[in-house]
């Protein structure tokens, strides 16, 4: 293997070129036109452009890859994750194509990149799956009646691909048909094939996967589990290993079924089999035939170097170690950063001002981010990985929390102080997070991200104030500001006192306060600051306060009169949340709604979102249609001006 071309772009092209450069392997980028200038093609040996906007028109394109391959030289096909990663026509066809493809056979992604074919193949070696319905018939009244036999709750799952798409939890049979509907969708758009499955719930379990490897020499092991139980839109925002819940014993359980399951497909190179745990017990969910998002968390607990490995059983070789020599040291957490708020509402915009925390060997950010880098929403929203490893379990915690407050990285909303939320949790702390906990615990995770009232304050001033720009000398008038966040509205006075000092007024409330470059002191407390315009009137401010960092979205309101307690022409309209593609209209002018009925669905990051009604009320309008590509604010529906009664 001379030339190796990696089928992906972001923070995993990045990954692969790392190692390939380091094993003296020169490595192919290629990349669609939103991805002309990314990090991953400036570092790569070449690159080659595929053409087209949408992953359907670049990175999807067996035919574009294998050109891309041809034309400059590679011998080797390494396909990162997502994308055509578990695709076994695109493995054959490199195969076919005289390459290298550094993945498992053709053959072992048929026979378990399908959930039904995984779970019967599990069936037939003794590994324990839930009960369900893995048929082919696809008909709405099979999926009913086998849910039936089953027993509700039961969740509906795309047989192909991963990342929670094409899932749906169904409570009962009423719910069944929209749940089925949906999930075919999103299977479809995302993986190309919408063929579902349908299996019996498990109320409150965790997820637990195994990472295992296999050769070509007869030898499979596995390198531990990761519990990434902490999830949103059934997709992991947080993983660790090893689990909290998993003992020594339960350990080699888990490893044996996995690796069982791996060799009775003839697998090669990386796969993660993933299970449901219930207590002791445990049901296989699926594996997935390719390298994890979170491999860094088991890479950071082994020491070992999961890509290189791959690219050792790609070229042939066997297993650098056997089960006995390899050795699990400390603890190891990582967080998925995306480019979504509190309420996983997913966002694209510029990144206009990034910082990344100080790194040492316990702590490793995995991303594709600049700043002037733009988040599209032609794929998904994960912009990198950060992941600490500690002798211990809370050190990991706390280690990777402060990280994240200071983690710098404004210009769209993104999740990291949630991140660190969730991380500081004492159900999270007391290894107690099940699947359901952002279900559970999600409304007091966002209550930690209220900023504190001294916080809100150091953050108006930080945008208001230019630096240093008040006067050595003082000034008899004060200035008046207007300044909103969220909800809440800031009235201050701001009076230049001399020497570069300020003193607020707030309501009945008096501040003393000096603003500095990147500094803001208030009554002799000292927070620090970043500040970035991201539009006309409006700034993020991120500033360092008890609890960690607080991440404010300002609006200068200057002398605007306030909003009439209704909210004027507002409360009458539905806007688009975020950039996307409408896939479906529930609604039309006439209708009759209540609050929460679903309206639309806006497909965006590979996501499809259901947009609720946000009151009761009669439709007026609908001025869009299934199809149409909607921009943040777009106006989507209008209500009439008299509720129903």
């Amino acid at each position: 293997m001379k030339t190796l071309l990696i089928a992906n772009r972001g923070e995993i092209a990045r990954r692969v070129i790392r190692t390939a450069q380091r094993m003296g392997i020169a490595t192919v980028a290629v990349y669609s036109e939103p991805d002309a200038h990314a990090l991953h093609v400036r570092e790569a040996t070449t690159a080659v452009a595929l053409g087209g906007v949408s992953s359907a028109e670049s990175y999807l394109r067996i035919d574009k890859l294998i050109a891309a391959a041809r034309a400059s030289g590679a011998d080797a096909v390494h396909p990162g994750y997502g994308f055509l990663s578990e695709n076994a026509d695109f493995a054959q066809a490199v195969l076919d194509a005289g390459l290298t493809w550094v993945g498992p056979p053709p053959a072992a992604i048929h026979a378990l990149g399908s959930k039904s074919a995984a779970k019967a193949l599990a069936q037939q070696h003794g590994v324990p799956v839930l009960p369900g319905y893995f048929g082919s018939d696809q008909s709405d009244a099979t999926f009913a009646a086998e849910a039936q036999r089953v027993g509700y709750p039961v969740m509906v799952k795309a047989v192909a691909g991963g990342g929670g798409r094409g899932m749906r939890l169904v409570a009962d049979a009423a719910q069944l048909s929209a749940a089925l509907a949906s999930a075919r969708a999103e299977a479809q758009s995302s993986f190309g094939n919408a063929d579902l499955l349908v299996e019996r719930a498990v109320a409150r379990p965790r997820h637990v996967e195994v990472q295992v490897f296999c050769d070509a020499h007869g030898h499979g092991i596995h390198l531990g589990e990761r519990d990434c139980s902490v999830q949103r839109r059934h997709q992991k925002i947080i993983e660790e290993a090893p689990s909290p819940a998993v003992t020594p014993a339960l350990r080699e359980s888990l490893g044996a079924a996995a690796v069982a399951l791996a060799q009775a497909a003839g697998y090669q190179g990386a796969g993660t089999v993933e299970f449901l745990l219930d207590g002791e017990a445990f049901y296989l969910m699926e594996m997935n035939t390719r390298l994890q998002v979170e491999h860094p968390v088991t890479e950071m607990l082994t020491g070992l170097d999961l890509v290189e490995w791959q690219i050792l059983v790609a070229r042939g070789e066997p297993l650098p170690l056997t089960q006995e020599q390899v050795h699990l040291q400390g603890h190891a957490i990582e967080v998925r950063l995306c480019a979504e708020d509190e309420h996983f509402t997913p966002h694209t915009g510029t990144v206009r001002a990034f910082v990344e925390p100080p790194l040492h060997a316990g702590l490793r950010f995995d991303h594709a981010i600049e700043p002037g880098s733009v988040v599209t929403p032609h794929y998904d929203a994960m912009l990198g990985k950060l992941i600490a490893h500690a002798p211990t379990r809370a050190q990991a915690i706390a280690q990777l929390a402060h990280a994240l407050d200071a983690t710098v990285l404004l210009g769209l909303p993104t999740n990291c102080a949630f991140l660190a939320a969730c991380l500081r949790h004492p159900v999270f702390g007391a290894g107690e997070a099940l699947i359901p906990f952002l279900a559970e615990h999600g409304d007091a995770v966002r209550a930690a991200l209220a900023p504190p009232a001294t916080a809100l304050l150091a953050g108006v001033l930080a945008a208001a104030c230019p630096a240093g720009a008040a006067s050595a000398l003082p000034c008899p008038f004060a200035r008046p500001l207007r300044w909103r966040h969220g909800d809440a509205v800031l009235d201050l006075a701001v009076l230049e006192v001399g020497q570069g000092a300020l003193r607020i007024t707030q309501g009945e409330r008096v501040h003393e306060a000096v603003v500095q470059p990147g500094r803001v002191t208030i009554d002799g407390l000292t927070h620090t600051v970043h500040t970035c315009a991201v539009g006309e009137g409006t700034w993020q401010v991120q500033v360092q306060a008890e609890g960690g960092a607080h991440t404010l979205a300002l609006h200068d309101l200057g002398f605007a009169p306030r909003e009439r307690a209704d909210g004027g022409s507002a409360a009458r309209e539905l806007r688009a949340p975020f950039n996307g593609k409408l896939v479906a209209v529930h609604t039309q002018a006439g209708a009759r709604v209540a609050k929460g009925d679903a309206l639309l669905a806006i497909e965006s990051m590979k996501i499809e979102h259901q947009i609720a009604a946000p009151r009761h009320g009669v439709v007026a309008t609908v001025p869009v249609g299934a199809g149409q590509q909607v921009a943040p604010g777009q106006l989507l529906i209008t209500f009439a001006e008299e509720s129903p009664a």
